[in-house]
């Protein structure tokens, strides 16, 4: 639990953006992924100008801080990241997970002040954006803008389907549900591999993600690795059967589909 004291230090540990350049646009690795949708030529010289560096995080970093405002818009380019929004007292939750092509920041840059604060789950690489070129993107490029507004939709509908588990599923289909979600995430960003997939989460992630004490996430998980859907390391999880998770959770999968990358 963070206090007032230590979440006054998160706002001062922002970690702040690199003008180095380390990958072209041009040669995105994300890029040649199937999930992603084909940048124009037009559009890809943009992004490309649009870029004016990476960041680079170590696990546990503020990345941005809810009250906070940011010149800058990021994509995740390597790494975990999470959202989240925490009460007077400290207590927090986790909102969603960032993974390699999600957009960090569009609501900051769009209202102006961010309303949840970005966490580094593991090490992370983010390509910035300046945020006062979005007009420009918008304006001049009405394919990506499009791009966003599509990101910015999809975000939605993953936060509908997170509040319907909270608000209906028990907590074994919650936990089963979720660990289903982020296999399909990473899996569709090619970082799952042919059998499993290590998450890089601790059980107070999940109990914050999930709204759940400890001691219940701890029960919750230990039922799941009892039927061999999951196996609970020190600090992170091995997804061993996703139908038999999707299956508790009463969850039919994220939708195949094509996605933008900005």
């Amino acid at each position: 639990m963070q206090t007032s004291i230590q979440r006054q230090w998160c706002r001062l540990s922002l970690v702040l953006p690199s003008s180095g350049r380390r990958v072209p646009c041009e040669q995105c690795p994300l890029r040649a992924l199937p999930s992603f949708r084909e940048f124009e030529a037009q559009e890809l010289s943009f992004v490309s100008s649009f870029k004016t560096g990476e960041l680079v995080a170590e696990a546990g970093t503020t990345l941005l801080s809810e009250g906070s405002h940011s010149a800058h818009l990021y994509t995740v380019l390597s790494g975990w990241a999470f959202r989240y929004k925490t009460l007077p007292d400290g207590r927090r939750q986790i909102l969603n997970y960032m993974l390699p092509g999600d957009l960090v920041g569009l609501q900051g840059s769009v209202i102006g002040e961010m309303q949840h604060s970005v966490e580094a789950l593991s090490p992370l690489v983010l390509c910035v954006f300046q945020r006062n070129r979005l007009s420009e993107l918008f304006r001049n490029h009405p394919g990506l803008g499009f791009d966003i507004t599509w990101l910015a939709a999809q975000e939605e509908r993953m936060l509908d389907d997170h509040l319907l588990s909270l608000g209906r599923r028990t907590a074994i289909e919650r936990a089963a549900y979720l660990i289903a979600f982020l296999y399909q995430r990473a899996a569709s960003v090619g970082l799952a591999g042919s059998r499993s997939l290590y998450v890089p989460i601790t059980q107070m992630h999940v109990a914050d993600t999930l709204g759940l004490s400890i001691v219940h996430t701890n029960k919750t998980l230990r039922k799941l690795a009892d039927q061999a859907l999951i196996r609970w390391l020190d600090r992170s999880c091995e997804i061993l059967d996703v139908p038999g998770l999707m299956a508790v959770a009463g969850w039919d999968g994220l939708p195949a589909r094509r996605r933008p990358l900005i």
